[in-house]
């Protein structure tokens, strides 16, 4: 497999798969934590959902500074390398129980990852910038994809065994560990990278970064302040009266405004030979952050559906594996307080008042009365993070099925453009969002707990969506972008990344505001076939732009 590629892609893509297991071993515990009412804190659903979709909406924002920095000043190695040890620290410090200190590692993540994911993706395309690998690029960032999820599907045994055994510290203490070895990584494979990890300066007719900061990055403060600040209308499901549901997300979308204002000034001012290429790639990046708005559930949503309306017991021979690997917990029936559990708001009322409860069995609320047990009896249930790993062990089976489906296609001089790849994938993934439905429906909307296979089928098709699309993406803009703008171009694909993932923590807000849990995914279908259609109505000028500049 590696013998057609550069030699520096099985060093970034190891080092993206230990910093991928950092990154997503730290999501698939986190709104878990936070609503852990012993060792968390305590946080409701919304609260949750909230905050988780304003971080990884920031730690997908950076990037566009990140791209910037690395581009005109430290050149890619000493940005990767930064990012990696920032991000590593922030881990490291995330499990310490302080809600200040849990805010100083988010930031140093926020921050660590800007430096970090956009230029280990801009590296790898400069590889294959060069005529023998060109041919190669899509199959390259498909194999790149691959091991990005490698380590997350790995990431969540141990974390899941780390927390069990020793709580949740250990478990952030060990996605630290895998950052500082993706690190350590990357440095090995040095002698590889030649000048590819050079900076490529100021270019003329670049804008200067005082006025970046003064046009761009100080407006984005003002207008963030004057977000959070601002009213809206208050009603029954908006009682701080936000203008989009909470301060958080008031502030995110309007600190968006300026940055996205310079993306559309970079049209506007760009050379005529620029122009049509820069447009191409802002009209894929408004389009898929319908996509990433959906995708993104995984850590809030569909983590509540594992957590909450999955059987998740396990017994026989699997409960022995599952109790000897630490996958396993014991958690006891108490009828009485199982009945006064209000989930609603994942409070606790006693007589008539509402207060937090630290020992609540909340499975077995939508349990069947055949499989309850007797009063004080415990059964054994899997750990919820690790339907975190479903998801990347699907890329990890498609990965080679899909790069074979399209190297088939290419020899027969059939393979699709990367823009109908982008169309067909999310096209894919609004069917994902079907199987959902369907087991809302199978599950009497929640009244009875479904088989964990309804999740593996959902993220089973919207996997191949994802490797349709968002390996797709990076390589599009590798191929697109003007060369002096190129970690910056890749900076706004993870702005959209990153709006998208802020709408996708609104979405998972609104999670409990549904009686009928089909029609949350109906509006994820929705959203998803509008993409798709924008999409498809894009295609046939989007390839014209990619054949006139001679790109395949």
């Amino acid at each position: 497999m590696w013998k057609s590629h550069p030699k520096a892609l099985p060093y970034l893509f190891l080092s993206e798969m230990w910093e991928r297991f950092g990154y997503y071993l730290m999501i698939g515990i986190f709104t878990l934590y936070l609503k852990d009412v012993e060792a968390g804190f305590a946080m409701t659903e919304k609260e949750a959902s909230d905050l988780y979709g304003t971080f990884i909406a920031l730690v997908f924002l950076t990037p566009f500074i990140g791209g910037l920095v690395a581009d005109r000043y430290l050149g890619y190695k000493k940005s990767i390398v930064l990012g990696g040890l920032m991000m590593g620290a922030g881990y490291f410090m995330m499990g310490i129980h302080d809600i200040v200190m849990l805010y100083v590692a988010m930031t140093l993540v926020i921050v660590g990852n800007g430096f970090f994911k956009p230029n280990i993706s801009t590296l790898l395309g400069n590889f294959y910038n060069d005529d023998q690998y060109k041919e190669k690029k899509d199959e390259g960032y498909n194999i790149f994809y691959m091991g990005i999820n490698v380590g997350a599907f790995i990431c969540n045994f141990f974390g899941a065994a780390l927390q069990i055994l020793l709580g949740w510290q250990y478990a952030f203490m060990a996605a630290g560990v895998g950052m500082f070895i993706g690190v350590i990584v990357f440095l090995i494979g040095t002698k590889h990278y030649g000048d590819k990890t050079e900076k490529k300066g100021i270019q003329e007719g670049d804008m200067p970064f005082s006025k970046i900061v003064l046009y761009i990055l100080l407006p984005s403060v003002v207008f963030g302040v004057i977000g959070w600040l601002i009213k809206g209308v208050q009603s029954d499901i908006n009682l701080d009266s936000a203008i989009f549901g909470s301060d958080s997300t008031d502030a995110f979308i309007f600190a968006c405004l300026p940055v996205i204002y310079f993306y559309g000034s970079l049209y506007f001012k760009a050379k005529v030979e620029d122009k049509r290429q820069i447009g191409a790639l802002l009209s894929i990046f408004a389009v898929v952050i319908l996509f990433w708005a959906v995708f993104k559930l995984n850590g809030s949503a569909l983590n509540t559906w594992a957590d909450r309306y999955t059987d998740r017991e396990v017994t026989g021979t699997t409960k022995t594996v599952f109790s000897t690997l630490v996958q396993s917990k014991e958690i006891e029936y108490k009828k009485a307080e199982t009945e006064l559990y209000d989930e609603k708001f994942r409070l606790q009322k006693e007589n008539g008042e509402v207060k937090k409860v630290v020992d609540y069995p909340i499975y077995f609320r939508n349990a069947s009365k055949e499989t309850l047990p007797q009063e004080g009896n415990t059964i054994s249930v899997w750990v919820t993070s690790l339907s975190q790993s479903i998801n990347p062990g699907w890329v990890i089976i498609l990965t080679p099925l899909v790069v074979a489906f399209f190297t088939f296609l290419r020899s027969r001089k059939k393979e699709p453009s990367t823009p109908t790849k982008i169309a067909f994938g999310l096209l894919i993934s609004a069917l994902s969002v079907l199987v959902m439905v369907a087991a809302v429906h199978i599950g009497n909307n929640g009244t009875e707990k479904v088989s964990v296979w309804w999740l593996v089928a959902n993220y089973g098709v919207i996997t191949i969506g994802e490797l349709f699309l968002s390996p797709m993406g990076l390589s599009i803009v590798s191929k697109l972008s003007p060369k002096n703008i190129t970690a910056l171009m890749m900076g706004g694909w993870f702005l959209a990344t990153s709006i998208g993932n802020k709408l996708s923590g609104v979405l998972a807000s609104m999670w409990d505001t549904y009686d009928d849990k089909a029609n949350f995914f109906w509006v994820n279908f929705g959203l998803l076939l509008f993409a798709t259609v924008l999409m498809f109505a894009l295609v046939k000028n989007l390839n014209k732009v990619m054949k006139d500049h001679g790109i395949n």
